[in-house]
Formats: structure tokens, C-alpha cells, sequence
């Protein structure tokens, strides 16, 4: 289970009586990707209603939280803790769990990092394993390849081949890239 540590407890309960939701709130956590530091995290305050449905609920000091069903295995045993810094100050996570639980994931981002990385990265880009589910592997485009005209190329011609030809057991590769939002596409 998730902990939460006493300075984080207070800033939380500090950030929550800003919100005129009250009772209603819950704090949401998901892991939104894995990065040479570990793992992204996204953290914020909905309303209980607008928990997704396969939102794994608990209550943690008295607070509500959600956390995203895909990414509660990974928070198993961290603890949300909050930095002060001379630049201000941030929750942050202390987080004993390896980047990939199941052996199939491990493997694809192994090709992702041996072979996918490096032919992407001439154009300043790189590919990211979201996830594994029921034999399809998630992955997101970064730098370059975000909002690229060729990114669907990229994805079927190179990506996916040497998904699957190495890793048999995936059946697809799905693109969760949110492209509108890249900032400086290679083309």
C-alpha cells in the first residue's frame, strides 16, 4: 500500500482546503511513464466522481485517494513525500518497486532501449513503454517524434517491426501519443 509521508500529509491537507469540493475530493495518482530517473508520475485533485471506473480506491490518512488500476502494483510500498528546495518545493515519491514488474514488459522496453531509441534519436526523438496489455504494447512518442507527420510511419515500418520480431508475444504496438501537443516535431 501507499504511504504518505508527515510533510506531504500537511501540504496535501493544505493544498485540499483550497478546493471547494471538501468531502468530494480525492487525490488521483497515476504513473504516466519511465524516464532515465525512474518513474513520471501525475498527481492531482478530482472530484470522487470523476474517479475512472477501474480506479483502485483507498483512504490514506484520512484522505481519499485513486490510483490509476494500471499503474497501483508499481506504487505498492512508496511513500509520497514532499521536497522543500531553495527553488520552492515538490511532492516527490520513494519508490522501491523496478520499473517492470512482469518479464514480458521488461522485454520490450529492452528492445525499445536497445534498438527503437537509437534509430529514433538522429531526429531528436524517443520512445517511451506506456504499458503491456493483453499482448499489445502501449508506447508514446517524446521529443521529434511528438506531433511528427511521420510518426504513424515510424510507428508501423520501425517501431512495431522490431517490437515484434523480438518480442513475439505482442500482438500489436498502440501509439497513446497525445501529438497535437509536441513542441518541436522533426517535420
Amino acid at each position: 500500500m501507499l504511504a504518505i509521508s508527515d510533510k506531504a500529509h500537511e501540504m496535501l491537507l493544505h493544498y485540499s482546503s483550497q478546493s471547494e469540493e471538501g468531502e468530494s475530493l480525492a487525490l488521483r495518482i497515476e504513473i504516466v511513464g519511465r524516464g532515465p530517473k525512474g518513474f513520471q508520475y501525475d498527481l492531482q485533485f478530482i472530484d470522487v466522481g470523476d474517479s475512472k471506473e477501474d480506479d483502485v480506491a483507498m483512504e490514506i490518512r484520512g484522505f481519499n485517494v485513486r490510483i490509476a488500476n494500471r499503474s497501483a502494483r508499481y506504487l505498492d510500498g512508496a511513500t509520497l513525500d514532499f521536497k522543500e528546495t531553495l527553488m520552492g518545493g515538490g511532492f516527490s515519491f520513494e519508490n522501491p518497486n523496478p520499473m517492470w514488474i512482469d518479464n514480458l514488459s521488461q522485454r520490450v522496453a529492452e528492445v525499445i532501449d536497445k534498438n527503437v531509441n537509437p534509430a529514433v534519436a538522429s531526429h531528436g526523438g524517443h520512445v517511451d513503454l506506456v504499458g503491456v496489455d493483453q499482448g499489445k504494447a502501449i508506447i508514446a512518442f517524446g521529443g521529434g517524434c511528438q506531433g511528427c507527420g511521420m510518426a504513424d510511419v515510424t510507428l508501423k515500418q520501425g517501431v512495431e517491426v522490431m517490437i515484434m520480431d523480438n518480442v513475439p508475444e505482442i500482438i500489436e504496438v498502440v501509439d497513446a501519443t497525445d501529438h497535437a501537443a509536441g513542441t518541436n516535431p522533426f517535420y
